[in-house]
């Protein structure tokens, strides 16, 4: 399985969706270091949201075969610049979580993400499970 790096803003669900992934009991706790597992690395949302935090991810990014950045469907704006993953020497996927919670717009997050310069978009909801077996089975190729 390749190795995914997710880089979102806090709130996105990287935590929770490593928990997901990683088939553990789902319990909310603030990410605050980053957290390098067997095929996820969970990084906190303030180095994406902190330009001084930011050449972290940019490091961690090298030690990940996917670039995972994660837009929640209910977030109001993204952090993610147009263009970005021209930026990257890694594939770049984009992540639109929080799918059924009550008032999403997923929509409006994956045009941000392909915004970003992400071709390939997954849906998901980690505390459901709805769309993480998809991007699962994509890391799995």
């Amino acid at each position: 399985m390749r190795k995914i790096i997710f880089i979102g803003k806090s709130g996105a669900g990287k935590t929770t969706l490593t928990q997901k992934i990683k088939d553990e009991p789902m319990h909310y706790h603030k990410t605050q270091y980053i957290n390098y597992h067997d095929i996820v690395i969970d990084t906190p949302g303030e180095y994406a949201e902190n330009a001084s935090l930011a050449s972290a991810l940019a490091l961690y990014s090298y030690e990940a075969d996917v670039v995972g950045l994660m837009i929640s469907a209910l977030d109001d704006f993204s952090l993610f610049p147009p263009n970005i993953t021209c930026l990257v020497n890694r594939e770049v996927i984009g992540i639109v979580t929080h799918i059924e919670s009550n008032g999403a717009y997923p929509e409006r997050a994956e045009r941000w993400l392909r915004l970003s310069g992400c071709k390939k978009v997954f849906h998901l909801d980690s505390k459901s499970g709805k769309g993480v077996k998809k991007l699962v089975d994509y890391l799995i190729k």
